[in-house]
């Protein structure tokens, strides 16, 4: 019916414009306090920014699990009572012999598919190991579902890590997706600073303390690293006194003393504890601290630490030290990242982009006002003014959620203009069939709406499912084009039958006895 009732107008009235001053908070600076102080972000194609593609270094990764996988091996089968010899790693396989009594367990216990050895049958029906036997000489690898888990697991840690790392530095509105199994995705909008951002995601910031040795036979073993200046050398041992797992905080500051730039840190319990434990008994030693390999500064033990907190000096400047506090806050990466392309969009671009868009909605705009006013005169009027509204509540909706707005999305919401004056001529045109055979022209009106109702309804279900697929197949920009056109199906349908219908309903109501409405 065009009949709406007082309540149901109050709440279109009161709806339209929230949304409305929702969406005008982009055209104005308000404070952080202020009900409307939200805003749409641009995208990268707008604004200008850094677009990385990372790819993840796997090889350290099959390395690490394989290291753990030996010892794993070696302890099951001792708890067994089961002998195997010569356990090693080469080229990414491990390699053991066993006696022929212990040949067929063995090969049982990796085929089994409820291993605790070798497991994910139940889940992959597939085993995370292969075992191939030649006479008594056993080889072990991963299998193809054993790589795929452990690259995506590397993968999804290394994202959440530089998600964190990204983060920190305030960057807006990040995007960082996953390509493949082995890649990484970073988009990054506005970014005036994207050597520092290479140089905080290019690091593993794998930090580890290790007490510095001139004996070569240390029971850990030892291994000769260089200092950051990449001249001095000390050999250290392999025991790990603590790593970057221990550490709750880390902050730049001031030493008093010195009135050099130092990273301040402290440690969770266990950290706490060990740390404490080893200086007391490694008084007089050098203790070096060890990030992604290099020594960063090698400080004499003068007494016990057992408060679990103390600093690492190193020449910082006050940046470098608050780089290396977040990226000792945020976590070692699981593997290396490469910059395997890198693309930056000036903000100038961004700008020229942003008016071609612009142009082009004002002139597809003007051209839909121009062709509904001449063939549907004031109802096309209230048409083009319902278009308006229909933009501003879009809008809104996208600033209320702070989306991020591309040139894509931009394109979706022309599209949307399209949409809604699709259903509009749709309504008009069955509005004239209608008043055909009906004189009173309420009656015909009514009939028109209800009667294109159905076309109007199919037709948008069948783009937003389309908007949908495009959401969860897609990626950034098909993503940006996708949420600005399903939004803007359900603006187009409210402002369509709502606000449209609503001044229609009005205008029809005072004419009603005019010959000829449209």
């Amino acid at each position: 019916m065009l009949y709406f009732s007082k309540l149901r107008i109050l709440f279109i009235s009161i709806l339209t414009i929230v949304f409305v001053l929702i969406a005008s908070s982009n055209l104005i600076k308000n404070n952080e306090d202020s009900l409307f102080n939200k805003k749409i972000n641009l995208g990268l194609d707008l604004q200008g920014g850094s677009y990385l593609l990372l790819e993840i270094d796997n090889d350290p990764v099959i390395e690490q699990k394989l290291q753990n996988l030996t010892t794993t091996i070696r302890n099951y089968f001792k708890e067994k009572d089961i002998r195997i010899n010569n356990i090693k790693i080469v080229d990414q396989n491990i390699f053991f012999n066993a006696s022929e009594q212990n040949k067929q367990i063995i090969i049982d216990v990796f085929n089994d598919e409820n291993s605790d050895l070798n497991p994910y049958y139940p889940r992959f029906k597939s085993h995370q190991l292969i075992l191939e036997e030649t006479e008594l000489n056993f080889k072990v690898n991963f299998s193809r579902q054993g790589l795929i888990t452990l690259k995506t697991s590397s993968q999804d840690q290394a994202i959440e890590i530089v998600r964190r790392r990204i983060d920190e530095i305030g960057t807006n509105e990040p995007n960082i997706l996953k390509r493949g199994n082995n890649r990484i995705l970073v988009e990054l909008p506005g970014l005036d600073d994207p050597m520092r951002i290479k140089s905080l995601l290019g690091k593993t910031a794998n930090l580890t303390f290790r007490f510095v040795t001139k004996s070569k036979e240390d029971t850990f073993g030892v291994e000769k690293l260089k200092y950051e200046n990449d001249i001095d050398e000390a050999i250290v041992s392999k025991r790990i006194i603590i790593s970057g797992d221990n550490l709750l905080d880390a902050q730049p500051r001031m030493d008093s003393q010195t009135n050099e730039t130092v990273v301040s840190f402290s440690l969770d319990r266990v950290g706490a504890k060990r740390f404490g434990k080893a200086t007391s008994k490694g008084i007089g030693k050098q203790l070096a601290i060890v990030l992604d390999g290099k020594i960063i500064s090698a400080p004499v033990v003068r007494d016990t630490i057992a408060s679990g907190s103390g600093q690492i000096s190193g020449g910082f400047t006050f940046q470098s030290a608050t780089d290396l506090a977040l990226l000792l806050r945020s976590g070692a990466l699981p593997a290396p990242l490469n910059i395997i392309e890198e693309r930056t969009v000036g903000p100038d671009l961004g700008q020229d982009s942003i008016n071609a868009g612009m142009i082009a909605l004002a002139i597809g705009f003007f051209l839909v006002i121009i062709f509904m006013f001449v063939k549907y005169k004031i109802f096309g009027l209230i048409t083009n003014f319902t278009l308006i509204i229909n933009l501003l509540i879009l809008l809104g909706i996208l600033t209320l959620f702070e989306a991020t707005l591309t040139l894509p999305g931009i394109a979706g919401i022309i599209l949307t203009v399209g949409m809604a004056v699709d259903a509009n001529v749709l309504i008009f045109e069955r509005i004239k069939e209608e008043l055909k055979n009906e004189n009173n022209n309420i009656l015909a009106f009514d009939s028109g709406y209800t009667k294109s109702r159905t076309a109007i309804i199919d037709a948008n279900i069948t783009t937003l499912l389309a908007a949908i697929i495009l959401f969860f197949m897609g990626s950034g920009p098909i993503k940006g084009f996708s949420i600005t056109l399903g939004v803007g199906i359900f603006t187009s349908l409210f402002s369509v039958y709502f606000i449209a219908r609503l001044l229609t309903g009005l205008y029809v109501s005072r004419h009603k006895n005019k010959e000829r409405l449209i």
